[in-house]
């Protein structure tokens, strides 16, 4: 299989590239590192230094690729409501530029990385992939309408995609720094740099967090699904939470209370979707992992 994997420098495109080169895949990446590191990109797979939306909607053809992995995006929730037009450029129009760069090409079928802020403040617990959807920030929204876009390009389009809806994703390579990085990778450096872990609102929040390595099982699963998946979407997430205070609680540090944000009080999600249809199942264990986190940093 040849495969292009767009963010293939970020955090989950480069373990998932990485991953189908030791499978042995030909992988090529398409990453504009604004928020990718050249240090992730895995020296057996070409890179292409583009953003997508700059791309010519034939640049596709005659490339020879199979599967398209698509996880290039503006992420982060706080970001988007700062920046939404920006972020509606690359994790709207970029999408809609690939899919027809696929369908034009006639890519076998497309891997589309959603987001469980599709539901926003979910009322179902674990959350089925049926639950009402209520985005509550623009990254939320533009993700959804991404998966809106899948499933159109499979009706209308004839080509092959699926979503995966991933929920509060850590592992390897999750950034420490910057206004795009998760709750552990934050309070990991503040603990380097001996700071108090900053929480926001009451830190009650539940949060399902899933393990980078499952969430690339994931991906391959979907891209070797030998049915058509005709725009399906999928929960990928643990079908277990833990609240901030807890994950600070296993970090061990000092713990302080700020900064009043808009965001789901939980997110759980009902895998068994993904498990029936792909055969996922996802093996990650997210307090023994933080154990190992803070010993291999020597926090």
């Amino acid at each position: 299989m040849k495969a292009l994997v767009t963010g293939g420098a970020g955090f989950v495109g480069s373990n998932l590239a990485d991953r189908l080169i030791e499978l042995g895949h030909e992988v090529v990446i398409i990453d504009n590192l604004s928020t990718g590191k050249l240090e992730n990109i895995n020296i057996k797979a070409e890179f292409i230094g583009k953003c997508l939306t700059s791309l010519e909607e034939d640049f596709l053809i005659g490339k020879g690729i199979d599967v398209v992995f698509h996880l290039a995006a503006l992420a982060r929730v706080q970001p988007s409501i700062e920046d939404p037009i920006n972020f509606n450029e690359h994790n709207v129009t970029a999408t809609v530029k690939l899919l027809y760069a696929c369908h034009r090409a006639k890519i076998k079928r497309v891997v589309y990385s959603a987001s469980s802020s599709a539901y926003g403040d979910a009322t179902e617990f674990p959350t089925p992939e049926t639950h009402p959807i209520n985005p509550l920030s623009p990254y939320g929204l533009q993700k959804l309408i991404g998966e809106q876009y899948c499933k159109m390009f499979s009706e209308v389009y004839g080509l092959d995609t699926c979503s995966l809806r991933y929920f509060n994703v850590y592992g390897e390579r999750m950034n420490l720094t910057g206004a795009y990085c998760l709750v552990m990778g934050i309070f990991a450096k503040q603990m380097l740099d001996g700071k108090p872990l900053t929480i926001t609102n009451n830190g009650e929040q539940r949060r399902d967090f899933t393990y980078v390595q499952d969430v690339v099982d994931a991906n391959i699963l979907a891209a070797n699904h030998k049915e058509k998946l005709q725009g399906e979407s999928f929960n990928i997430g643990n079908n277990n939470n833990y609240s901030v205070n807890e994950v600070a609680d296993m970090l061990g540090g000092t713990k302080s209370y700020g900064e009043q944000r808009l965001e789901p009080f939980e997110t759980l999600a009902d895998n068994t979707k993904a498990k029936k249809i792909l055969g996922w199942d996802p093996k990650g264990d997210l307090p023994r992992w933080i154990k190992k986190y803070k010993k291999d940093l020597s926090i």
